[in-house]
């Protein structure tokens, strides 16, 4: 009988942060394409500055407010909140089938840049250090009352990207969202079965195995996981046994900075395109019950799901099984791993830049 290869034939692989199997169907990849094509982003076309874009320094928005001339990051409400504060509560139900709860918090867009053509991995390490200093600054500043914020970046029109300004998204609310809340119970349960963070051990033993390492440093580790869902998938960890993002220190920021900007560099440098992907950052939970909670479970880090497949024209959708059964990937991890390690990190390919 033929022997198992795990890039020839399919198999199970079970994510432990949130209890589900992946189906890996690494043969897929010979059948023939005929699905949908995308044309491949033109970054060099992308101006500094749009007086139509809402986002650019001194433009007025969809609410009528003038954005100042900012020179580094921006903040400001989100004009079209999915949360909002000052609302009212829903009534109680006691019906099984028909429970409700509250849910409050607050939306804020955050341009990382004042020209229009600066995504991270065409900008300086320094900048995007302002950019994390922002995210401390403003995870510290909603933290104590909400009980989770969630920093998130939603890069190209594939995958929802209204704007193509390099902004990113803070979403503060006063509930658990799902992800997160799953995450919590898988952690917490690993936790009290090994007495150890699941993901402080899972990154000691991907530095070991070093299949599914992408990049790596003292404070950081990125890795496509065994686990992962998209064909090319990464998790950003921290190796500092870092709990939140308000914990990184100034050390830990400038490394982070580097290994952001070395990440999206392969993910352009892989296609030849503006590599559209989701990230955000998952850490302990917050809000003013969290001084009182342990957290040792817990480990700061962030994801990226990027939707591309084959090219800059072909991407992977999440239909059919996927949406009826369980996740299903053809590219194996480790193949997807060594395809990014093998892209260059330093030189991004539309403008010849070093780090």
């Amino acid at each position: 009988m033929t022997s198992f290869i795990p890039t020839e034939h399919q198999h199970n692989r079970f994510n432990p942060l949130n209890g589900q199997w992946v189906l890996v169907s690494p043969h897929r990849l010979q059948r023939p394409w005929s699905g949908q094509s995308e044309s491949q982003a033109q970054i060099d076309n992308i101006p500094d500055y749009d007086p139509s874009n809402p986002l650019c320094p001194g433009n007025k928005r969809g609410n009528g407010k003038v954005n100042p001339k900012y020179e580094s990051t921006f903040v400001f409400p989100n004009d079209f909140p999915a949360l909002l504060e000052n609302t009212p509560s829903p009534p109680p139900s006691d019906d099984p089938l028909f429970r409700i709860g509250e849910a409050k918090g607050t939306c804020r867009v955050m341009c990382f840049h004042p020209k229009l053509n600066r995504t991270l991995p065409v900008m300086k390490p320094l900048e995007i250090e302002r950019v994390i200093d922002e995210w401390m600054n403003q995870f510290k500043e909603l933290s104590p009352k909400y009980k989770w914020v969630q920093v998130f970046e939603n890069k190209g029109a594939s995958m929802g990207c209204s704007n193509p300004h390099p902004h990113c998204q803070i979403w503060a609310c006063s509930f658990l969202p799902n992800e997160p809340s799953i995450k919590d119970i898988n952690l917490k349960n690993y936790y009290a079965k090994y007495g150890r963070s699941l993901l402080d051990d899972y990154v000691e033993k991907e530095i070991v195995r070093q299949e599914r390492v992408v990049i790596e440093n003292k404070d950081w580790l990125v890795v496509v996981p065994y686990w992962a869902a998209w064909p090319f998938e990464t998790m950003l960890i921290s190796r500092n046994k870092l709990k939140r993002m308000d914990e990184i220190d100034d050390a830990q920021k400038k490394s982070l900075a580097i290994v952001i900007k070395q990440l999206t560099t392969k993910y352009d440098n892989l296609f030849k395109c503006s590599f559209p992907y989701s990230m955000g950052f998952h850490g302990a939970p917050t809000g003013p019950s969290a001084a009182n909670e342990d957290n040792s479970h817990w480990t700061l880090h962030a994801i990226y799901y990027p939707p591309l497949l084959r090219s800059a024209s072909v991407r992977k959708f999440m239909v059919g099984f996927e949406l009826l059964c369980q996740t299903q990937r053809d590219l194996t991890s480790e193949q997807a791993a060594q395809r990014l390690r093998e892209m260059d990190q330093n030189i991004h390919f539309s403008i010849n830049q070093t780090i």
